[in-house]
This record gives C-alpha cells, structure tokens and sequence, in this order.
C-alpha cells in the first residue's frame, strides 16, 4: 500500500496485510466480527475483520497509532494545498474521473461489501450505487454552490461592491458506520473533497476493507495527491484522529460514540458534524394507501437488517385503519426471511452486541404489555433475527426510547395526528419521518411540528436516493447535514469580499462628516422607513 492512500509506507501499517483462512472461534469476543492481535515484536498491532455471516477471516489490517496518524494528517495537509489550488474545475474532472473508477471496479466493491457487512448482494450494489451517485452530484454542482456570487447593497452602501464566496476548510476526517460502510461515510466524503478539503477517512472497525479499497482507489487514479487517505484501527485510532486537530470531523455512528467524539473533539475546539444511528417514525393517516404504507413500513424497518439510521423503528396510525393496516404488515413481515444466500431477504446483524439489544428492548416491550404480532424473542437466532412486529408497545419502553435497531417494527394506535405528532418529539431519534395520506397539501403544516430533518411523503426510505436533498436531524439526533447544497457548505468557510468602487455621494463612514450629507440620509431614511 502506498503511503498517499494509507497514510504509512508499507503494507504492514499502511492497511490490508493480506486476506487469510479464520474462523468464528479465533476471535475476541469482545470485539464482534473482528479481532486485534499483535503480529510479533516491532510490528503494528493487526485488526482483523470477519463475514458476519460464516465467520471467516476476510482480512488484516494495521491498527495505526499516534504516529501514523501524524505521517498521514501531514501528508493531508500538503495534499490540501495543490488540492484547493486547482479550483473548482480542477477538482471536477478529477473527482468524475473517481466515479468512473469506482463505477467501473463496482462488482469487486459490492463483494467486499458482501463479505464485510453480510449483506445480501442486491442491497450492496444498491449502497454502491447510491454513493456513486453523491459523488457525481457533489462534483458537478460544487462550483455553482460555493463559488463567488455577487450580493445586493442598500442606499447608503451603493457604492460598494459585494460579493461572498466559500473556500475549504482544509482537513477533515471522517469516521464511518459499520452498517452502510459506503454510502454513509461517502456522504461526507464527497462533499468534502468537492468543496477543496482533504480527507482522512477512518472505517469501522468492522469494515476496515471497504475503507481500504475506496483510499486505494483514489490512490490509483493519483498516487502523489492523497488527497484522501483511510486509517484503519480500533477505538484509539478513533480517538487519535479526534485529537490530530483537523478542521472538521464528520462521525455517523451509535449516540455513545458520538457524545465520545463530540467530547473530544471539544478538547482541541474542533467542529463535528453528527450523524446518530437510531431509527424514526412513520405516520399513517385515516386516507392513507394501507398496502403501500405496509409495504414501506417493513422495509424501512427490516431492510439492512434494521441497521439503517434512515429506517423506521415506529408507526403511529390512525385508529380507525389501524386492524387493517396491522393485517397487512403482519402478512409482510411473516414473508421475509434472513440469511447468508442470494434469497434472503436480509443478512445477519453485523455487530454481535446488537443483538443482545434487541433482546433486551424485545423483552423489556413485551414486559410492559407490548404484543408480539410477528415473531418474538425465539426469532433471534444470531446472528439472524427474523422479522419481529409488536403492538400497544408502551412510549416508555426501551424499544421506544433507546436507539432502535435490528428488524422490529412497533405499530401504535393514534386517536390523532397531534398524538402522532407528540408522540415523535418525545423522542429524540430519527432522520426522518415518512407521512401517508392522501391529503398530501395537508403534510406542510403537518410536517412543520415535528422535530425532525427530513419529512417524505408517501414513500420511506427513497429519499436517501436524491443526493441534492440534505441529511440533517434536530436538536441531540444530529449536528450539521451531509449531502446536497447544505452538505457542500457544511465543509467550506465563508469569505466575504466588499470592494468600494466610487466615492459615496453621502459619506457617512468618516469623523468629517458634512452636515448636509447626514441631512439628506436622515430624509432618504424617513422616506424608506418612517421617522427616527
């Protein structure tokens, strides 16, 4: 591995070592799906990751420290400068020529994918798919976002010209998610590189090879501009990175490990944009197509084996349309199986601990007077879950409260939509929150009470399809956006530029002011705005 996409020299601390036979039972149990070992003295310490769903070995890599985190953050920012330099053209050809790259190598990605994360072949491609198309957007509409515009003046400043424009901010890291290992940290990523910045790019634990495979395929197309490096490792890599006072740093990840970077980053006043995991909620309404919404709330809840943080963990519906529509999704749910082959419907949970979470919130639900209506605790056989659906679950129970994951669908009668309504912003998860009606003019208003990022109508999960609408929560959900025009501003600064063309016919900004020129500004004021 060259060090311009590792961030080391060789390929004993710069990433993959290589991909060697292991099993289920040569890990730690403390670390699901991966293991740490220590390769012999003088050597790096190795991360090894693992197929969620065989256990086997898919491959080494080196958990980098303090020092390569050094090299790698240096290297950044000389990158960086040539980087900004070239301009938004510049950067646009080159980050075309990337996509084209990935696009072209996309089966090899989508495998590794596979491989890392268990996730059936149709949904990888779909994720590869999605973050190709992020990173065309980014780089074909940067330039309009964040490129010098001019801006209007008042009366008394009309002689100035105003312009504002929006450079990079330098280096930024980004620390990825396991469960959408591509398109989640490409979110950030792309927007980042398009804007002018460098990126230092740590993966999860759990898919360090995805992180590896995207650095080096930047790396092929330039091998002397990292202008985007990995760094794979463990939790100190993480809270090395945090401390190598970047910029920005970007995390998607579970709400511990965010209040962790948050905390740290806060050490060296480092920005942090944050992406919590944790699923929403879904509203039916009395109008709403109930096989359509059936269909999306099933999805949303059990695709990716419930470890999207785009997903829906609850449904609020109207209670007049609540049996019907509880019918359907019970008829759906029981249709889905899990596996490790081409017919699953979905894979395995790819963090071990997860699993014991669902049990948990399963059980604490079912404690408190929830009804299983699908499946129940026999449904977790790890590290597979079948689909579980419950109902008249308590709006205190961990299931509710807690970061939702894994696929559990809890659907709860509402007498109203301001029920509906009240019932989301108790809880503080969810990226967004998809609204089923026919009444689709009502959803504005609707839509403008709940503290969410994101409201979609009639449809769940395929607004994470439009690259040019932003991805931000509210208030401890989310810190920033990713994606679209918000998500490019969200990785530039701001410079502003007033340039006086002529002198002022009433000069104002001077100890010598003339008597009439304040006179004839108080006229034109009074004029304009009423009397001082």
């Amino acid at each position: 591995m060259a060090e311009s996409a590792g961030g080391a020299s060789d390929g004993t601390e710069g990433g993959s070592l290589r991909n060697h036979e292991g099993t289920r039972e040569g890990r730690q149990s403390t670390q699901s799906h991966m293991a740490t070992h220590s390769p012999g003295p003088g050597r790096s310490r190795v991360l090894t990751s693992y197929d969620p769903r065989t256990g086997e070995a898919v491959g080494d890599y080196a958990i980098m420290g303090t020092g390569e985190l050094t090299r790698t953050v240096r290297a950044a920012r000389a990158a960086e400068k040539w980087w900004a330099a070239i301009g938004f053209a510049g950067r646009r050809r080159w980050l075309l020529d990337w996509k084209r790259a990935i696009a072209r190598n996309a089966s090899e990605l989508v495998d590794l994918v596979c491989a890392e994360t268990g996730k059936p072949g149709v949904d990888a491609a779909i994720e590869v798919m999605l973050a190709v198309e992020n990173l065309d957007w980014a780089a074909r509409n940067a330039e309009q976002t964040l490129g010098r515009r001019r801006l209007g003046s008042t009366w008394l400043t009309r002689n100035q010209r105003a312009s504002v424009g929006y450079l990079p901010l330098g280096v930024v890291g980004v620390i990825g998610p396991w469960s959408n290992p591509v398109f989640t940290p490409m979110g950030s990523i792309a927007y980042a590189m398009a804007a002018g910045n460098a990126v230092v790019f740590k993966p999860s634990e759990l898919t360090p090879g995805v992180g590896m495979w995207l650095a080096e395929s930047w790396n092929r197309l330039a091998p002397n501009q990292p202008v985007l490096q990995v760094v794979t490792g463990d939790h100190s890599t993480e809270t090395a990175l945090c401390r190598a006072r970047l910029d920005k740093i970007s995390y998607a990840g579970p709400e511990a490990g965010a209040r962790e970077v948050i905390a740290l980053c806060a050490q060296t006043m480092t920005p942090v944009v944050v992406e919590r995991a944790g699923k929403g909620s879904m509203v039916v309404q009395v109008d709403a197509k109930l096989d359509d919404a059936a269909e999306a709330a099933v999805f949303g809840a059990m695709a990716n084996a419930g470890q999207s943080a785009a997903g829906i963990a609850r449904v609020y519906v109207a209670e007049s349309v609540y049996e019907p529509f509880l019918e359907r999704v019970v008829a759906q749910a029981r249709r889905l199986r899990p596996g490790g082959d081409r017919r699953a419907s979905y894979g395995p949970m790819i963090l071990e601990s997860q699993v014991d979470v669902v049990r948990r919130q399963v059980k604490d639900a079912i404690a408190r007077g929830g009804r299983a209506v699908v499946g129940g605790l026999e449904s977790i056989r790890e590290p597979y879950i079948e689909p579980i659906v419950l109902t008249e679950v308590p709006e205190e129970s961990l299931a509710v409260t807690s970061e939702a994951v894994g696929p559990v669908l809890i659907v709860n009668r509402v007498a109203t939509m301001d029920e509906a309504v009240e019932r989301i912003n108790a809880v503080d998860h969810g990226l967004a929150v998809p609204v089923f009606t026919r009444d689709v003019t009502a959803v504005p208003e609707l839509a403008e009470r709940i503290r969410t990022g994101v409201v979609t109508i009639n449809s769940s999960m395929a607004y994470a399809g439009i690259p040019s609408l932003p991805f931000g929560g509210v208030g401890e959900y989310g810190r920033g956006h990713a994606h679209g025009e918000a998500g490019l501003h969200e990785f530039s600064r701001t410079l502003a530029i007033a340039q006086k063309r002529y002198r002022a016919p009433v000069n104002l900004s001077t100890f010598d002011r003339h008597p009439r020129h304040l006179r004839l500004a108080k006229a034109i004021f009074r004029l304009r705005h009423g009397r001082i």
